[in-house]
């Protein structure tokens, strides 16, 4: 619900003026209080707590505990259990500075009931009228220390508000009284004082609004002869002849000389219309006032006082008035009047609005339950039963009345097979029906069937007429009762206790909403009770805490095993949202914290398994598994020693004590000699903050050269150090790069976040410290003027930070640029000698040589062929990582180090390491797999992995999230497969792809043949993979050699990739990949050889032009004999020329275009002893997968699934993983994996189309009805898994997707092909730069965007904008797209277009990639074109 001007005005004035504002939230909708509140929260800079109540907490609770609060301020809609819960708090509050604003839809009635226990009742006709008085009331609370009730009405988005400034509401609340001339200071209880007290803050109010406030606003006639009374939102601005209107704005104290003023001598009949068509009692509110001020006032003669309803405002008319005074006249004074028509009472029972993220929860239960479903408490029900239809009581009511009933069924039937005339079909029926009646498939089709059957056979006999009367019960319900972690407040006044206590056959799932992030901005005097523990110590509940978002198989596990469970069931359900607008990713990573931090742990609680003498209890949070573990690993190291060697024990305590000694002795000694040190050589601290390694590096030269001018020098991260700590240095200097958007790098956050935090309250904590900084940046990284500041921003904030803590700046701060001649090592020339300068140690000579940094090439050729010490660190269970050496060796084992960045930062702040985790890449050349190849990949995922697996771009298999215990098993188990990770990753050859066309099967297996042998013969052949993982134990063939003929010990300078391309598609892009084969088919439909390219590579480092994506470039033709030979010459000649210096400007597309093209060939060719032939005709039309069904030359058929992504895992109406197992377990071909992250369901014959068909549409597999521009997409991980990921890809590109596809459709487009790539960094892993549209990450929600790319892969894309977000994307495609739609000629792909429509000019090589770069003509970006 959204929050109208009325709501907005007040829920501003309240935040503004208050310390505390306590909001309750409404029973469904938003509350839109909630989202005003929110809104000032982001954008304001007062510093007002604000708490928001669940639906139903007690109130007036909170607001006791905050009683001391200058002023506080209470929110809430009206609503009859939200405001009897503060009746019984009023006489506490009624004396504390407090203001309840209370918003009313139409009827006063449940507002009215505070107005007895409170001294002060202002009300609000419209949004102005609110405002005001919203104003006055907080003066009000404020100088008297009284609580003053103020009702409004919520209204809507037309009315128009004049706002007071916020900068003046402060002074206004302390400035001094206004009091009315004779005023004299009585009791409170005094109603004449507390009307001077009111016109006091009255008098204040109007000065600073400079309008009107009066107690009663009187217009109509000056002579009247009837006076009206109204209390409500219409306003009877009428001239009527002999009739007064008396507009109430001020219920209490309203003074009876106030209301007398009102009423003139001539007035012989008053009418008071109130707008409570709910009150209960006889006698209303403002009635009561007005009868008693005219019958304690002497009048003569006494006017008669009538009691009236008004209705809806907006249906009143004049003549509905006129017809009231003349029925008012006409009727005895006893008469009810009413004047205009009620409020609908259909408002009350609309049934409650349903947040749509319930829908990851919901869609579930009806998936698994379908036609037997049963929610006991959906708001359906509302409309008919009205509000209470939610309630977990009312809903355990329907469980008990059905259950009864079912019973009631059961004995009927037992009564009817008792009957000897019962036919032997119906007993048969009642037999089997008896023994399936809790198998909810089964006793559907048995109950019809037996309906039937009594139906047709017109039994008489008391039980058969029960069974048909109770028929809908015949088939096993599954019956839950869905609340909200509202209930978990007050166990027994929510009516969860009754459901845990019932022992009932019933299901209650409760979904908690807190975000973890937010965890602890709730109340903390407002407990929420644990459920599950509650729930478990009944002992005979089946509990279970769950998180979709986190895994969707023990979503379904738990809530099978509620259904199954004879008892009561509580299923406990994380989903972490504050708005609807929230989206999935956020809940996504909101979810992760909870899970992987243990605050919200996955387990499954089952009474039934220990009636069976199993454990009841399953701990089902990996994290938290792995951490106990851990422990108990610790805990029981040394008692396990102790019984496997007994004298080791005996030896370590007999000589802990000389152990300890020595220790200490040593420990006194080295502090000895660092005292000695520090004497001699001055201090210098260096703390660095680097997330990809370069201010690392530069940071720890730099302590070595200090070292090396005899300063005491030590190195560490910032965050390893507290403001505390570093207040006691003396000389600190810092280096750090950038992330993001101008932010610190992860390890520099912390000590960041306090620094700023410490600057903002004042604080001059650095005094001592003298410092300097040196930033590392791009200035062309953000290249809009607007975006300017975010270069080197983060090392300009440090360095303005350091000086208003007090520090002193000894050097100026170093600006390193990566756009300079020698990038930041510019800036770092200039700046290092002056530090050294200002330290007073320029003048020593260095003689000692500075230590060579270590780099790659150094790993590589110390690790023995790949060994380093991965095996040592395996066995070490201190750390849940590998030495970063050896992360670097893992890459050629298929294997890399890798940590959930969505929870790095709360891990930091909890002081523990990353959650490490190891991706590991199956090396599958040509990307065919078997069905037992499948079975046991996705049996890895399940028991090793993260419980999904990823097609990637390279046509194998990607397993996230393996922990490091798991690694050698998960490796084996590959190993099981007949497959093998070697090469996967890693400076050598990695897996081979190869074009999957189903229809040309014989060209298919003979290119498939070729990529095997490719793969096989550029295999490195060190024995180290099997020694590590397998135990030696080898694959096949004989014991391998450590030594590598082809590599060497060095290896290759980076990364070879290989491609096999069958023309017409080009769905490998085969001219992405170091070294491409384009096959060649003669006149016959053979393979006769194929077309060489070399040269392709996708990676680019952003702002640096010294590397660029390259299409690979076709050099000649070679037969399908030569083609193994060609590849291992090309990738020798790059191994022997690759630059081994500088790992960017490595890849063979930089060697080739050193050496120059045709030198690289003439190397190639020397080697090979001949010339390659020259290049075949051959012609490509795309790079996207055919969808659909296909048949092959061979009389087989094929059917390619979308996979989006290629993220195989089950979610709600997607169980993609287990329709593909159940495929695997039936199907005799083979699955083929695309390069665009795709399955195919390959070979199948022709006798098992109908059980392939019937499994595919059964897991809806067979759905291929997505647009053009989706099927056309692909994206690589990111986020959160990706070390190197600047920002989201797989989890975003879809949303992005569903809002251009809307552009597409309405303009026409939604079949049409066009190709869309992201990536969350520069490297280029989906192939971004051959795309038509493309997006590369450059921080959280920022992309580059590039246009221009070949349909088929054939040509760059160019940098269209440098620096995007969503909102810029969306603007640029609508009017793109459009002009797409209506100008492109017959056949015209996107790519194509734009260029030729002027938005981008064409690339035509690698090295010309930035040339004209930011657009053409008027399309052109400005900051470029500067």
């Amino acid at each position: 619900m959204a929050a109208s001007h009325a709501i907005s005005v007040v829920s501003r004035i309240a935040y503004l003026a208050s310390d505390v504002v306590v909001n309750s939230l409404s029973p469904a909708a938003p509350s839109p209080f909630q989202t005003a509140l929110s809104t000032l929260a982001s954008s304001s800079q007062s510093s007002a707590a604000v708490t928001h109540l669940p639906f139903g907490a007690d109130a007036g609770e909170t607001l006791l505990r905050h009683r001391s609060a200058r002023l506080l301020s209470y929110t809430a809609l009206a609503n009859p259990q939200v405001l009897n819960n503060l009746l019984l708090h009023l006489p506490e509050l009624s004396s504390t500075s407090t203001v309840f604003h209370i918003a009313v839809t139409s009827d006063l009635s449940d507002a009215l009931l505070l107005q007895s226990s409170l001294p002060f009742v202002l009300y609000s006709r419209n949004a102005q009228q609110a405002h005001d008085h919203a104003l006055l009331a907080s003066r009000l609370a404020f100088t008297e220390s009284t609580a003053v009730l103020h009702i409004f009405h919520v209204g809507d988005e037309a009315e128009a508000v004049d706002e007071v400034e916020g900068d003046r509401i402060t002074p206004f609340l302390f400035a001094e009284k206004q009091s009315p001339s004779g005023s004299e200071q009585k009791s409170n209880t005094d109603s004449a004082a507390l009307l001077k007290t009111y016109q006091s803050a009255a008098l204040a109010t109007v000065a600073l609004v400079r309008r009107a406030l009066r107690p009663l606003t009187q217009h109509g006639a000056s002579e009247p002869h009837t006076v009206i009374f109204t209390l409500g939102q219409a306003t009877l601005d009428y001239e009527l002849e002999g009739v007064s209107f008396v507009d109430v704005a001020l219920l209490k104290p309203l003074a009876s000389s106030t209301i007398l003023g009102a009423i003139s001598p001539s007035v012989t009949r008053v009418i008071v219309l109130e707008q409570i068509h709910l009150w209960s009692m006889k006698w209303t509110p403002l009635y009561l006032e007005v009868v008693s001020a005219v019958q304690h006032a002497e009048i003569d003669p006494m006017p008669t006082v009538q009691s009236g309803v008004l209705g809806i405002a907006r249906a009143i008319t004049e003549p509905d008035v006129v017809a009231l005074v003349e029925k008012a006249a006409s009727e005895p004074s006893s008469a009810h009047l009413i004047l205009g028509p009620p409020p609908s009472t259909q408002i009350s029972t609309l049934a409650p609005h349903i947040p749509k993220h319930e829908a990851a929860y919901t869609k579930i239960l009806a998936n698994l339950f379908s036609g037997r479903l049963e929610i006991l408490n959906s708001p359906e029900l509302v409309p008919l039963q009205g509000g209470a239809a939610t309630t977990p009581e009312f809903a355990l009511g329907r469980a008990r009345g059905e259950l009864e009933e079912r019973a009631e069924l059961i004995d009927a039937v037992h009564e009817l097979l008792r009957d000897p005339d019962v036919s032997i079909e119906i007993h048969s029926l009642l037999s089997r029906w008896l023994g399936v009646k809790d198998d909810g498939l089964k006793s559907k089709q048995l109950g019809e069937e037996l309906v039937a059957a009594l139906e047709g056979e017109k039994l008489t006999s008391s039980a058969a007429q029960r069974i048909l009367i109770l028929r809908r019960l015949l088939p096993a319900r599954s019956r839950w009762i869905i609340g909200s972690d509202a209930w978990a407040y007050d166990l027994g006044a929510s009516g969860l206790h009754h459901a845990i206590a019932s022992k009932l056959d019933v299901n209650v799932l409760i979904l908690d909403t807190t975000p973890y992030s937010t965890r602890n901005s709730v109340d903390p005097h407002r407990r929420k009770q644990d459920v599950g523990l509650y729930a478990m110590n009944h002992g005979d509940v089946f509990v279970a805490s769950t998180a979709v978002y986190s895994s969707y198989a023990q979503v379904l596990q738990a809530i099978m095993e509620a259904d199954r469970y004879n008892g009561p069931s509580i299923v406990l359900a994380y989903l972490p949202y504050n708005t609807e607008q929230t989206p999935a990713l956020e809940i996504l990573k909101e979810t992760k914290l909870a899970v992987d931090s243990g605050y919200w742990p996955l387990y499954r609680w089952n009474p039934a398994k220990e009636r069976d003498g199993k454990e009841p209890f399953s701990l089902d949070s990996d994290f938290v598994k792995n951490e106990l573990q851990q422990f108990l690993d610790r805990q029981n190291h040394l008692s396990q020693l102790t019984r496997s060697a007994p004298e080791v024990a005996s030896e370590l305590v007999g000589s802990l004590g000389e152990n300890l000694k020595q220790a200490r002795k040593q420990r006194a000694q080295q502090a000895y000699n660092d005292l000695l040190t520090a004497i001699d050589a001055p201090p210098l601290t260096v703390l660095y903050a680097s997330d990809g390694g370069r201010a690392e590096k530069t940071a720890k030269r730099l302590a070595t050269r200090g070292k090396l001018r005899g300063l005491s020098t030590t190195v560490a991260t910032m965050d390893s150090i507290s403001i505390d700590d570093l207040a006691k240095e003396e000389i600190v200097v810092f280096v750090t790069s950038v992330a993001g958007q101008g932010e610190f790098p992860q390890n520099g956050r912390t000590l960041a976040k306090a620094l700023h935090a410490a600057s903002t309250r004042g604080d001059k904590p650095l005094t001592s410290v003298r410092f300097s900084v040196f930033a590392l940046g791009d200035s062309h990284y953000w290249p809009r003027a607007e975006d300017a500041h975010y270069y080197n921003k983060a090392g300009k904030d440090l360095d303005t930070r350091l000086a208003h803590l007090g520090a002193e700046r000894f050097v100026s701060i170093g600006l390193g640029d990566d756009q300079d001649a020698d990038g930041p090592e510019t800036g770092y020339k200039v700046w290092e000698p002056l530090l050294w300068k200002a330290l007073g140690v320029d003048a020593v000579e260095v003689t000692e040589k500075e230590p060579e940094p270590i780099t790659n090439e150094h790993i590589k050729v110390a690790s023995q062929y790949l060994r380093g010490t991965i095996a040592e660190g395996l066995e070490d269970h201190t750390t849940g990582g590998l030495a970063p050496s050896d992360t670097q060796l893992t890459k050629f084992h298929g294997i890399y180090q890798q940590d959930d960045r969505d929870i790095r930062d709360e891990r930091q702040a909890q002081g523990v390491e990353p959650a490490y985790s190891f991706m590991i890449r199956v090396r599958m050349p040509g990307g065919v797999c078997s069905p037992e190849q499948w079975l046991i990949m996705d049996q890895i995922a399940d028991e090793h992995g993260n419980g999904t697996f990823k097609v990637t771009t390279r046509q194998t298999f990607q397993y996230h999230g393996v922990i490091k215990r798991h690694l050698k098993s998960a490796i084996q188990d590959i190993n099981r497969a007949l497959l093998d990770t070697l090469a996967a990753c890693g400076d050598v050859n990695r897996n081979v792809i190869v074009s999957a066309l189903p229809t040309l099967s014989k060209l298919h297996r003979q290119a498939y043949d070729f990529a095997k042998k490719v793969s096989e013969h550029l295999l490195p052949r060190t024995s180290a993979y099997h020694e590590i993982w397998l135990d030696k134990k080898l694959v096949a063939g004989d014991a391998l050699k450590d030594v590598e003929p082809l590599y060497g010990e060095f290896y290759l300078p980076r990364k070879f990739k290989v491609a096999v391309a069958i023309p017409p598609n080009n769905d490998v892009d085969v001219f992405a990949n170091d070294l491409g084969f384009i096959a060649v088919v003669d006149r016959n439909g053979e393979l006769s050889g194929f077309n060489v390219s070399v040269g392709g590579g996708m990676g680019v480092t952003h702002g640096n032009k010294k590397t660029y994506p390259r299409a690979g470039s076709v050099i000649g033709f070679c037969t399908v004999a030569q083609g193994v030979d060609v590849a291992e010459k090309v990738m020798l000649v790059q191994r022997d020329n690759g630059n081994r210096a500088d790992r960017k400007n490595a890849r063979l597309k930089y060697t080739i275009d050193r050496m120059g093209l045709d030198n690289f060939k003439a190397e190639v060719e020397r080697r090979l002893g001949y010339s390659l032939q020259p290049e075949r005709p051959v012609s490509f039309d795309k790079n996207v997968d055919d969808f659909g069904w296909q048949t092959g030359e061979d009389g087989k058929h094929h059917f390619t699934c979308f996979i989006e992504n290629g993220r195989i895992q089950d979610e709600p109406e997607r169980d993609f993983k287990a329709g593909l197992r159940e495929i695997a377990k039936v199907h005799k071909g083979a699955f083929r994996l695309t390069a665009n992250q795709h399955i195919i369901v390959a070979d199948v014959a022709t006798e098992d189309l109908p059980t392939i068909k019937r499994l595919l549409a059964e897991y809806k597999l067979d759905n291929v009805s997505q647009s053009g521009l989706r099927l056309s997409s692909s994206a690589c991980v990111a986020f959160p898994t990706c070390g190197l990921a600047m920002a989201e890809s797989e989890r975003y590109l879809p949303i992005l997707i569903d809002k251009v596809e809307k552009i597409c459709e309405e303009n026409g487009l939604r079949n049409d092909s066009i190709v869309m790539r992201m990536t969350g960094c520069p490297n280029g892993c989906a192939r971004p730069y051959l795309a038509e549209v493309a997006f590369v990450g450059k921080a959280p929600g920022t992309y580059s965007m590039l246009l221009g790319g070949g349909y088929y892969g054939q040509r760059l894309n160019k940098i269209f904008r440098e620096s995007v977000t969503e909102p810029e994307i969306l603007a640029i495609l609508k009017p793109m797209i459009k002009r797409f739609a209506l100008e492109r000629h017959q056949g015209e792909h996107f790519g194509d277009f734009v260029i030729r429509a002027g938005y981008i000019a064409p690339t035509t090589s690698g090295k010309e990639w930035y040339d004209r770069m930011g657009g053409e003509g008027q399309y052109r970006e400005i900051a470029v074109a500067a």
